[in-house]
C-alpha cells in the first residue's frame, strides 16, 4: 500500500511534469504560434494590458495591424496561453456568428454566476438559447414602447434634482466652490447612473428604488453593493483570482467581501423572490377573473412569456432563472445606459458648438404642455418625433461608435475550429518556412479577443479621423464600413450574432430621451479636471489623479435660459 507521502510527491510530480508541458511544450505545437504576433518576454511577459487599456489600444491596435495584418498572435497572462487578436471582419463574423462553437470563457461566466446567477449574461449553449426565446417577446418593439412615459418619468424627476441643486447651493467659499459663472460642478456620472438605476427598477419590476432622491432601502443597497463588488473584482489581488479557479476557497475561508455577496444575495432572493410570486399571483387572478393583466415591466411579460399557452413545457424557464435574468438586467441595464449618456454629455462639452447645434434640433420638438402634465399618448408621440431627429440619431451613434461601453470580450473554442479570413495570412511553419492561408486554425480551449473599440475606431475602415467625435460622419459614411459585422449601424456597441445585445432598443430610447430632457433645460460645460478612460469592467470615466475615488465625471452644469422670441 501506498504511503501518503508517495502519493503526494507522485501528485506534485504530475503537476510539475504537466506544468513544464504546459510552458515548453504544448506553444511549440500550437497552431496560433505560426501567426505573425509581437514579442514576449519572460514568464510574465504578457499583451493583455497593452490591447484591453483603452488610454492606449487604439494606438496599439493600429501598430499591431501596420506591423503584423489583421489577425494577430498575442499572449495572455500565463506562458502557454496563446490567444488570437483579430480585426479582420470576415474573422470576426465567423466567431460572432458560431456562438455554439465560440463561447464565453468558463472563468468570466463563474464570475458572473457568483454575483447575479446564470441568466443570459453567463449562460450557453441551449439554457441561453431557451432563457433568450422566453425573454425576446418582452423586448419587442411594442413593449419597449410602453416603457417610454417612464424613462421620460425618471429623466424629469433627474432633471428637478439637478435644478433644485443648482438653485440652492449656496456658495460657502468663493476660492473653493462647486459654483462658477459656467454653473454647478456635478458629477455627471455619479447622478445619471442613479437615474439610470431607477429606470431600470422600475422597468425591470415595477420597483421604485428611489435612487435620484438619495433614499435608499434594502433592494437598492443589496444590487449596488454586489456592482461596486464585480466593478472591484476586475482589479483584484491574488485571492480574487485564486476563488475563480477554487471556490471553495470563499466557502471554507470567507473573506468580507464574500460575506458581502452572500448577505446581498440573500437579501435579492428574498425581496426579489417576493416580487417573482405577488406577479405571478396577480396574472393568475386576472386569468381567473377573465381580466387582462395590463403590467408591461419586464418582470410581467417574461412571466406571460414563460406561461405562454404555446410554449412548450421543456422550453419553459424556472422561477430561479427569471430572477437570475431580472439581475442580469439590472447589471447590465443600469451601468452600460449610464455610461453611454455620461460620455454623451461629456463629449459635448467638449464640443459645444456641437451641443449648440444639437439642442437647437431638440428645441424644435416642442411637447403640447409641460413633461409633468403630458398623458402616456403625448408622452410617447413626444418621443416618437424626438427618436426621428436626424442630428440627434448622428450624436447617439458616433458618441456609441466612440466609446462603446464594453472595450473589448472574450471567447473560448469548445472545439478545434478554422476561422476563415477576409485576406491570406502568412504562417510560419517549422523550419521557418512561409505559406500564406485563407484560414487560421483555432485549437480546442483557445481564446479569441474581440476588441470591441478597435473595430469601432479603425482608421482604415471610418476614415483618419475615426478617433474624433464627428457625428456628421454619419452622413456620408466610408464604403469600408458596411463590410464591419455588428448589430448596431456596422459598429461592435452592442456586439454582433446570436449573443447581441437584447436591450439595443431599450438602451437607445434611454439615451434619446435623457439627451433631449437635459439638454433642453441645460448647458453643459468642461471643467479643468482631465477626465480619462479606464476599463473596468466597462469603460468608465476618472478623474486624473482621483482614480481610488471611482468613476466620476464632473461637468459644469447650468440652466438653459431659451432666448426671447
Amino acid at each position: 500500500m501506498l504511503s501518503l507521502q508517495t502519493v503526494l510527491i507522485s501528485l506534485l510530480a504530475l503537476a510539475f511534469t504537466y506544468v513544464l508541458y504546459l510552458v515548453l511544450i504544448e506553444p511549440r505545437f500550437n497552431p496560433l504560434r505560426r501567426l505573425p504576433g509581437p514579442p514576449s518576454h519572460g514568464l510574465f511577459g504578457h499583451h493583455m494590458a497593452l490591447v484591453m487599456d483603452p488610454s492606449r489600444s487604439p494606438r496599439v491596435h493600429e501598430a499591431f495591424v501596420k506591423q503584423y495584418g489583421r489577425n494577430v498572435r498575442i499572449r495572455g497572462i500565463l506562458p502557454w496561453d496563446q490567444r488570437l487578436f483579430t480585426l479582420d471582419p470576415v474573422a470576426l463574423g465567423h466567431v460572432m456568428k458560431n456562438s455554439m462553437i465560440y463561447e464565453k470563457p468558463w472563468q468570466s461566466r463563474r464570475l458572473i454566476t457568483g454575483l447575479i446567477g446564470c441568466g443570459m449574461l453567463a449562460a450557453e449553449g441551449q439554457v441561453h438559447k431557451r432563457q433568450r426565446r422566453v425573454a425576446t417577446p418582452a423586448f419587442s418593439i411594442q413593449n419597449m414602447r410602453e416603457l417610454v412615459p417612464l424613462v421620460f418619468s425618471k429623466g424629469s424627476r433627474l432633471r428637478d434634482r439637478w435644478s433644485n441643486m443648482i438653485t440652492t447651493i449656496a456658495v460657502k467659499d468663493a476660492s473653493d466652490s462647486a459654483q462658477s459663472e459656467h454653473g454647478l460642478r456635478i458629477d455627471v456620472c455619479h447622478w445619471v447612473s442613479r437615474a439610470t438605476f431607477d429606470v431600470i427598477g422600475s422597468a425591470g419590476f415595477d420597483y421604485e428604488f428611489n435612487a435620484i432622491e438619495n433614499e435608499t432601502n434594502e433592494l437598492f443597497n443589496a444590487y449596488k453593493e454586489m456592482f461596486e463588488i464585480a466593478i472591484s473584482q476586475q482589479n483584484g489581488g491574488i485571492r480574487d483570482f485564486l476563488s475563480i479557479y477554487f471556490p471553495l476557497i470563499d466557502v471554507l475561508f470567507p473573506d468580507k467581501k464574500a460575506y458581502t455577496i452572500r448577505r446581498c444575495q440573500e437579501v435579492i432572493r428574498d425581496v426579489a423572490g417576493r416580487l417573482i410570486q405577488e406577479k405571478k399571483r396577480k396574472i393568475t387572478d386576472a386569468e381567473k377573473s377573465g381580466d387582462t393583466h395590463n403590467d408591461r415591466d419586464l418582470l410581467s411579460l417574461l412571466l406571460k412569456a414563460n406561461a405562454a399557452a404555446d410554449l412548450p413545457p421543456e422550453q419553459r424557464i424556472s422561477d430561479e432563472d427569471i430572477l437570475h435574468n431580472i439581475n442580469t438586467f439590472m447589471f447590465a441595464g443600469s451601468d452600460t445606459s449610464s455610461l453611454s449618456i455620461t460620455w454623451t454629455l461629456y463629449l459635448l462639452a467638449m464640443y459645444p458648438d456641437l451641443q449648440t447645434r444639437l439642442r437647437k434640433e431638440l428645441l424644435s420638438v416642442t411637447p403640447p404642455t409641460p413633461l409633468d402634465t403630458l398623458t402616456r399618448e403625448e408622452t410617447s408621440s413626444l418621443y416618437a418625433a424626438v427618436a426621428e431627429l436626424p442630428y440627434l440619431e448622428n450624436v447617439v451613434r458616433e458618441s456609441l461608435r466612440l466609446i462603446p461601453p464594453v472595450h473589448s470580450s472574450i471567447r473560448v473554442a469548445t472545439r478545434d475550429d478554422d476561422v476563415p479570413t477576409s485576406a491570406p495570412v502568412k504562417l510560419t511553419m517549422t523550419g521557418g518556412r512561409v505559406v500564406e492561408s485563407r484560414t487560421i486554425r483555432v485549437p480546442k480551449g483557445s481564446f479569441v479577443h474581440v476588441p470591441v473599440e478597435g473595430f469601432n475606431l479603425d482608421r482604415d475602415v471610418w476614415g483618419l479621423d475615426a478617433w474624433s467625435f464627428n457625428p456628421d460622419r454619419w452622413d456620408n459614411l466610408p464604403e469600408a464600413v458596411s463590410s464591419q459585422p455588428g448589430l448596431y449601424n456596422n459598429t461592435l456597441t452592442f456586439s454582433a450574432g446570436p449573443r447581441s445585445c437584447i436591450g439595443l432598443r431599450f438602451s437607445i430610447i434611454e439615451m434619446k430621451t435623457f439627451l433631449y430632457i437635459l439638454l433642453t433645460n441645460f448647458v453643459f460645460t468642461k471643467t479643468d479636471e482631465k477626465v480619462g478612460k479606464a476599463n473596468v469592467v466597462l469603460t468608465r470615466p476618472y478623474v486624473a489623479g482621483k482614480q481610488r475615488e471611482g468613476s466620476m465625471c464632473p461637468l459644469f452644469v447650468k440652466p438653459y435660459v431659451r432666448e426671447a422670441l
